[in-house]
């Protein structure tokens, strides 16, 4: 078996849980000699110039870290091109894999996907999976191929999930499911090395996808007399609790944008919305602004 401090492999990924992924390798003993990571990018509203959060690991870590704009010019990244590489991981990179990349580590490359693939194929399939009422989700690694998300399973792990807390928030889901992708690929990695373990192809027939989310998918048409009730009811909270944190949904009232923050079903099945940030204010509870 490959020793964990022996292992030479470079590490794709990005965004937070990307870090929570890399913590989960750290303390298995797997630490990347080579982060690879989208460029810094302008955030919030005076859009600072900022470093992504693998980034920030990295140099935390003492590892070096580079951050191109692309990966199909084999020529504009030589710390990849010019080692020896026994394996590759992505997890949340944000940008496809060339074919290229994909002969290079001679123990390919893998992918921490958080749907049990081949559902949720895509670039958003924890947000989805709330906002499409699939409590049924988990974590997939697999043999990253040169299709997106298509590449043959090594290993599944259904998440624990108790239907009362269901749907979770977005942000929560996220982070349960980095820890417990990045722990099953720390688990899997030794007999992946020495071939005990193989991959399965996917059944393609079987195959659902997801799109990216983006802030204007998040407005919610409601009326204040009437809070919706049901299975409408149980939409939009699937919607709010998908969006959390980012984007955030939203509903306009008098001309102004008033944020939802927290909101639950109750024992009738109505839509309670709890809290909430109008335009220009603090947040507080609902009862505070109506």
């Amino acid at each position: 078996m490959e020793n964990a401090s022996n292992l030479k492999f470079a590490f794709f990924g990005t965004p937070a849980i990307a870090v929570i992924i890399l913590d989960e390798l750290k303390k298995a003993g797997y630490v990347p000699a080579l982060i690879v990571t989208n460029p810094d990018a302008p955030v919030g509203r005076k859009q600072i110039l900022t470093p992504p959060p693998a980034k920030i690991w990295a140099t935390e870590n003492h590892i070096p870290v580079i951050q191109p704009k692309s990966l199909t010019d084999v020529a504009v990244v030589p710390e990849l091109t010019g080692t020896h590489w026994d394996m590759m991981i992505v997890a949340a990179y944000g940008k496809l894999i060339p074919e290229w990349l994909l002969a290079l580590p001679h123990h390919d490359i893998l992918n921490v996907h958080p749907s049990l693939l081949p559902k949720l194929r895509g670039a958003s399939p924890i947000r989805s999976a709330i906002l499409q009422n699939i409590r049924e989700t988990g974590v997939t690694i697999m043999k990253l191929d040169a299709e997106l998300d298509h590449g043959p399973i090594i290993a599944q792990l259904p998440a624990n999930l108790p239907a009362e807390h269901w749907p979770i928030a977005g942000n929560i889901l996220d982070e349960g499911l980095a820890h417990q992708g990045g722990a099953l690929l720390a688990a899997i990695i030794p007999a992946w090395i020495t071939g005990t373990i193989t991959s399965t192809e996917q059944n393609h027939n079987e195959a659902t996808f997801c799109t990216k989310i983006n802030k204007h998918m998040s407005e919610l048409s409601i009326n204040l007399h009437d809070l919706p009730s049901g299975t409408t009811a149980i939409d939009y909270l699937c919607k709010i609790r998908a969006f959390d944190g980012w984007p955030e949904t939203f509903f306009m009232y008098e001309g102004k944008r008033i944020k939802i923050k927290h909101a639950n079903l109750d024992a009738s099945g109505t839509l309670v919305i709890t809290r909430i940030v109008p335009e220009g204010k603090n947040e507080m509870n609902w009862e505070q602004y109506f």
